[in-house]
């Protein structure tokens, strides 16, 4: 959703063969090629004899007022973390604001070296994933990047063993597949960060924020209302965070890496992190940025991974219904990255 200063029309490959060469297809939109790098990779995760299937999607948004916008999404796989072969990585990172390529940028490449770097990452996974987001949003803040109105969310996903480790600052998000009997069933690994959770709202007011719709801000609305149901069915025009007598910086999470100034009204760069175990009847799990989730529920997009044994295909469709949705209400769409990991052969025995 991001601060508040993207129908696709690019055809995907009806199928893919399994190889793991790179697919480019181009498609056009208002004068724009839109590129998508199309990879299938396979890695092993020996301590518990299974793997991981996975490929990425990332694709820039289509914004008519602003043709030369860059692509402010990124992301990192990293596999075989401290060179152990069961230690994984996947993140994907929103950027925002004038410098928000810049920024999502540096915190993908320093968050995972520094997990990297910590010895104590296998014994306390947790504890090591808190401070590697505070060192990272620290040394974003010293960089010659001007964070001050700029940032990034961050969903990341940790594997470890047959343990899932999500850290999360924002509102991109992870979410599983869980088989239940004939049903495929989405379960949020992390919980959007936004002013539409009471605990956010209450953390940010005491820290002197307004919460405001534009449309508050702007006089269209009665700012005395607090309430703005539910993320679901008010997303054209959600709550947001503004200085006391200003109109910004108006961003939309009340967590993120970077935005110096929205600091100062209780936007954090700690992060929520979970843990989950895997099981036999986890299929698969997806880490992707809110230009997904936007249109799309979790439920949604683990329905449709689950029509395409090929995860490139399942990236190339939740992508291309993205857009087509973003357009439908909307003149424009938000940039989209989307991870998809396949958990293959995992055994409870």
């Amino acid at each position: 959703m991001g601060c508040v200063h993207g129908k696709c029309c690019s055809r995907y490959p009806p199928s893919s063969n399994g190889d793991s060469r790179d697919y480019r297809e181009r498609g056009r939109y208002g004068g724009r090629h839109i590129i998508s790098d199309r990879l299938l990779e396979c890695v092993a995760v020996p301590s518990h004899n299974f793997n991981l299937e996975y490929s990425v999607l990332s694709q820039r948004g289509y914004y008519p007022d602003s043709p030369d916008k860059e692509n402010q999404d990124s992301y990192i796989i990293k596999t075989q973390i401290q060179g152990n072969p069961n230690v994984h990585f996947f993140g994907v990172f929103d950027g925002h604001g004038q410098f928000g390529a810049q920024c999502s940028n540096f915190v993908k490449d320093r968050l995972v070296e520094v997990l990297s770097n910590d010895p104590t990452l296998l014994d306390d996974p947790v504890k090591v994933y808190n401070s590697a987001f505070l060192v990272t949003n620290s040394e974003l803040h010293n960089s010659e990047i001007d964070d001050s109105m700029s940032g990034t969310t961050a969903i990341t996903v940790l594997l470890i063993g047959n343990t899932l480790f999500v850290a999360n600052v924002g509102d991109s998000r992870a979410v599983i597949a869980v088989k239940e009997g004939n049903r495929i069933i989405a379960e949020d690994l992390s919980y959007d960060q936004t002013p539409f959770r009471k605990d956010e709202y209450d953390r940010v007011k005491l820290c002197g924020a307004r919460v405001l719709s534009v449309d508050q801000v702007e006089g269209l609305k009665d700012p005395d209302i607090q309430t703005w149901g539910d993320e679901e069915t008010e997303g054209s025009d959600p709550p947001r965070l503004w200085v006391q007598n200003g109109m910004y910086p108006g961003t939309a999470f009340t967590r993120s890496v970077g935005d110096g100034t929205a600091e100062k009204i209780g936007v954090i760069a700690v992060p929520e992190v979970s843990m989950m175990e895997l099981a036999s009847n986890h299929l698969f799990f997806v880490v992707a940025s809110d230009g997904v989730f936007e249109f799309l529920s979790s439920q949604t997009v683990v329905e449709m991974v689950a029509r395409y044994p090929d995860p490139r295909d399942a990236c190339a469709a939740i992508a291309g219904e993205s857009y087509k949705l973003w357009l439908e209400h909307e003149n424009r769409t938000d940039d989209i990255t989307i991870i998809i990991v396949h958990i293959r052969d995992l055994s409870d025995v």
